[in-house]
């Protein structure tokens, strides 16, 4: 197995010659700062070496483990935590700017970290509100990992399988199976969404939920590359099962008690994501129409790339990236300001988190037909040579139809009209599942209400 290591630089801001970086259009989008300019300067020979082998991994189906090692070391997964604690201190508008640049040169990395990042906010959240999270800081900045162990295949919906049953020494017992398990593969610990269950209860069935820190080292614990989708395939989401994991008191947290954003913070992340893949498209698309030599006989020029027809639709492209990076890190500015307030009345939160969450929803429907329309249009330049499989260029649009099938941008637009139209609050934290028959619910059973998020 091949271990991927930085290429020695004078300084960490040298910009190595193999930098994916270097082909960025010279004009940044509006909220872009000089912040996020030196950060991934920094962040530069790490990228190169991720993406020299990112292709290759493609087309060959091999999981980006060394890749995911690298960031460890790094210390990627600790960039959110406060430099007084030895983190990298960054704020969500350059933490989404480096996701972007990553997902650019392997669009799979920013997701697999998606459920750890959103560990560490909910772990910042509280120690913002004075509840002390040192011990987790460290375990982030030792370069330990968080997958996310939320969704389940035969669930209802609001009521996992899988279960959190107390013992004698008030300790936890979980035990269940978890689908989609991003991330997990690689990590150290599991964010897990558990029903609680109390013995004596009739059925024990309690419709609480929970949310378990596992420790994925625990020999009852088992995550499977099983995940068979056609895109994001090194995301690692497969299936997690727990059989008898002693999960300690202090590690299991009410679910009403995770930080307030987190849908909308969920969503940022797969928005950096979409955005990064269309960014490297774009490289892609340039570096193609540059060398291209083979030409139809009814052009408009002789070379490819002094085509009018071609050259507009390489335009189209770069104005979607643009576009949609500008609507991104304007989302992670929306969510900074609710996590800058976690000291503030409860009424301001709600107001913030509401601001968030219809920023999210919009920047959702948008950017996904954004970077879906430009992952194909790329072919209009390129022709049918560009489909030949070691190129692997359909990985772009694969990978970026398969994150837009995420939280279905098909609910988003009427939760943007209702709340424009009507003022309707938007779904603050959700979940899928199996729908209860409406007969259950006309003798008398409610509905489900959305309580989890995905």
């Amino acid at each position: 197995m091949t271990t991927l290591r930085v290429r020695p630089t004078d300084s960490r801001t040298d910009r190595p010659s193999a930098d994916p970086s270097a082909r960025r259009a010279p004009h940044r989008p509006a909220g872009a700062t000089r912040d996020i300019e030196a950060l991934l300067a920094e962040w530069a020979p790490v990228l190169a070496a991720i993406g020299e082998g990112a292709l290759q991994r493609e087309v060959d189906g091999v999981l980006p483990t060394e890749a995911v090692a690298l960031l460890k070391r790094e210390g990627f997964g600790a960039l959110r935590v406060p430099a007084s604690h030895g983190g990298g201190g960054l704020d969500l508008v350059a933490m989404a700017g480096l996701w972007i640049e990553l997902a650019a040169v392997d669009a799979n990395l920013p997701q697999a970290f998606r459920g750890h990042f959103a560990l560490v906010e909910d772990r910042l959240w509280h120690h913002a509100r004075t509840s002390d999270q040192r011990v987790w800081f460290d375990r982030f900045v030792r370069g330990e990992m968080v997958g996310n162990a939320w969704s389940e295949v035969g669930s209802d919906i609001d009521l996992p399988r899988t279960v959190l049953r107390r013992r004698a020494d008030g300790s936890w017992r979980l035990d269940g199976t978890k689908y989609y398990t991003t991330g997990s593969i690689y990590a150290e610990w599991a964010d897990v969404h558990a029903r609680i269950v109390e013995p004596g209860h009739p059925d024990e069935v309690e419709e609480a939920t929970a949310i378990a820190m596992v420790d994925l080292r625990d020999p009852g614990a088992r995550v499977s590359d099983d995940w068979n989708g056609f895109g994001q395939k090194g995301t690692g989401s497969g299936t997690a099962t727990f059989d008898d994991i002693a999960v300690p008191a202090d590690h299991v947290l009410p679910f009403e008690e995770r930080f307030p954003y987190q849908t909308a913070f969920y969503q940022l992340n797969l928005l950096a994501t979409l955005t990064g893949i269309a960014k490297a498209a774009l490289a892609d698309v340039v570096e193609a129409v540059q060398k291209r030599t083979r030409n139809f006989s009814h052009a408009n020029a002789p070379r490819v790339r002094d085509d009018a027809q071609v050259l507009a639709r390489v335009g189209e492209i770069a104005a979607s990236v643009y576009a949609a990076e500008a609507a991104t890190l304007r989302v992670a500015a929306s969510i900074q300001a609710v996590a800058d307030a976690a000291l503030s009345d409860a009424d301001e939160i709600a107001r913030l988190v509401e601001v968030s969450e219809i920023e999210s929803s919009t920047a959702q429907v948008v950017v996904s037909e954004l970077v879906l329309r430009a992952t194909s249009d790329i072919f209009d330049a390129l022709g049918a040579s560009a489909t030949a499989r070691p190129l692997a260029l359909d990985r772009h649009w694969r990978n970026a139809r398969t994150v837009a099938s995420h939280n279905p941008r098909i609910l988003k637009a009427r939760v943007v009209g209702a709340h424009a139209v009507n003022g309707t609050p938007p779904p603050y934290a959700w979940s899928i599942g199996g729908t209860r028959r409406r007969q259950d619910w006309a003798e008398g059973t409610p509905p489900p209400a959305g309580a989890t998020a995905g």
